[in-house]
């Protein structure tokens, strides 16, 4: 059994990260190991920004958004001299397996020292619900509820102004964050690149539409990694605009849906993550995360994990289609 873990959060932030520290931390030391934090991610280990860890340094920290590790992208750590320096690091503090919480830059960094010989484990911690091999990642549930949220308080405004809004949210090349929010929102139209957008003229007969069926707004959902792009359906409506009966506006969330207090689910999937995923790694697991598949917590390999993105649901792709 191990004896001493290092922690580290890398990559995007997210709420529920601190939850998840949390959990490894007090898992660990109730299993009689020693836990040391690392501070902004992988640059922490490369720079030997280590420290020991106690149970009282993560109390009061369940709640909080963001995380008191601190994060940081750490490109440089693809070069094997880079990791190297990380594992000597590590090697010196008598540090035995690393947690590596984040999404698939960070797992995929995990992999790597796994692939070294070093033990490590992950938790898949990501508001895209990227990551192949779970059903939900830490933090998804929480940034749903703050886009959703912020799709009725637009729509509110919409309906009294009449308008339409076009309602940029994260996700990168993943369209999960679009689709959920956008069946849940009630969106007129919800473009993702997981599925080929329509054209912009189509675009335009969609609002045009809700006009003339008499709507007092019309709401587009769109990821940021759809093409051609937010900017560009903004122009073609607006050089529109005597045809389309509504005014439009735009509104890109941004990295408000990073931040906020996690929600309930966050906190107990990411203390469920990340007491499983420590038992396992002190018990000399590695090379594998935590993954929720079917209601339960469960062992994936991160070669699979990292291989391709999540790909969408497809019954809710077809749900898309039915509800647009």
């Amino acid at each position: 059994m191990l004896k001493r873990i290092a922690v580290l959060t890398s990559g995007g932030d997210g709420p529920g990260l601190n939850a998840c520290i949390r959990a490894v931390t007090r898992e660990a030391i109730q299993e009689g190991a020693e836990v040391f934090g690392v501070r902004w991610g992988y640059s922490g280990l490369v720079n030997d920004d280590i420290f020991l860890m106690e149970s009282r340094d993560v109390g009061g920290i369940l709640g909080r958004g963001g995380t008191f590790l601190g994060t940081a992208r750490c490109p440089e750590f693809k070069d094997l001299k880079v990791r190297r320096t990380a594992l000597r690091h590590m090697n010196q503090k008598g540090i035995e397996g690393l947690m590596v919480i984040g999404g698939n830059g960070s797992l995929a960094g995990a992999l790597a020292l796994h692939e070294m010989g070093f033990p490590t484990y992950g938790i898949p911690a990501s508001i895209d619900n990227d990551i192949d091999g779970t059903g939900m990642s830490v933090g998804v549930d929480t940034t749903l509820n703050t886009i959703l949220d912020s799709v009725d308080r637009i729509k509110d405004t919409a309906s009294s102004h009449q308008r339409a809004f076009l309602i940029e949210v994260m996700g990168r090349n993943c369209g999960y964050l679009a689709l959920a929010s956008g069946l849940a929102g009630g969106a007129e139209l919800i473009l993702f690149p997981e599925r080929e957008g329509p054209s912009l003229e189509k675009i335009s007969d969609v609002v045009v539409e809700a006009y003339v069926r008499g709507k007092h707004h019309c709401i587009i959902v769109i990821a940021e990694g759809w093409q051609p792009g937010t900017k560009a359906v903004e122009q073609h409506l607006l050089d529109h605009r005597e045809d389309l009966g509504f005014e439009v506006r735009v509104t890109v969330l941004g990295h408000m849906q990073r931040g906020g207090r996690p929600s309930v689910f966050d906190r107990l999937l990411a203390t469920r993550m990340g007491a499983f995923a420590t038992d396992n790694l002190l018990n000399g697991e590695s090379g594998c995360m935590a993954a929720l598949r079917g209601g339960q917590i469960e062992s994936f390999p991160l070669a699979e994990a990292v291989k391709q993105l999540r790909p969408l649901d497809t019954r809710m792709l077809k749900l898309a289609g039915a509800m647009d």
